[in-house]
């Protein structure tokens, strides 16, 4: 009985390690509980939507034509951080819906909406995913930052904003 015990376990332990990633309902809680602890409030919010911004544009220079309407040009405008700070309030209420999909589905498909002529590529929604990975394992620390539930979460989120 021990044996297969251990085998069932071993078995596990290796479709888990083989198996792709997903945003469970575990992945879902850490990262509700990472963005809270990163995302923060007051001014520390400013400061974490700046880094995570300057990330973007270093990565990906010619985004900043999708930008022109709020002065994407300089992200240190008012017009351009009020951009920001909506920007990260869109995403604050999609990681607080993580665990409650069909809310969250709603809101990624109102989101969705508002993209969908903004003529968003791929490759811009993946360098807005990593930036806001660096920004959350920026603050919050790469020794507990969980990059395994952060990226499968983060695609549910882009890829429904995607319209995929």
């Amino acid at each position: 009985m021990k044996s297969l015990i251990a085998l069932v376990c071993l078995v596990a332990a290796v479709d888990y390690c083989l198996a792709d990633h997903v945003c469970g309902p575990l992945q879902r809680l850490k990262v509700k509980r990472q963005w809270a602890e990163a995302y923060g409030s007051g001014s520390g919010r400013e400061d974490f939507g700046h880094y995570i911004w300057a990330h973007v544009f270093q990565h990906a220079p010619a985004a900043r034509d999708l930008f022109q309407r709020v002065r994407g040009d300089n992200i240190h405008t008012p017009e351009f951080r009020a951009h920001a700070t909506r920007v990260l309030g869109g995403l604050d209420m999609c990681i607080a819906l993580l665990d409650d999909e069909p809310v969250l589905n709603t809101q990624l498909a109102h989101l969705a909406k508002q993209h969908k002529s903004r003529a968003v590529t791929a490759d811009h929604y993946s360098t807005v995913e990593h930036a806001v990975q660096m920004g959350v394992e920026h603050s919050i620390g790469s020794e507990v930052f969980d990059q395994d539930a952060w990226k499968p979460c983060l695609k549910v989120i882009t890829a429904g904003i995607a319209g995929n």
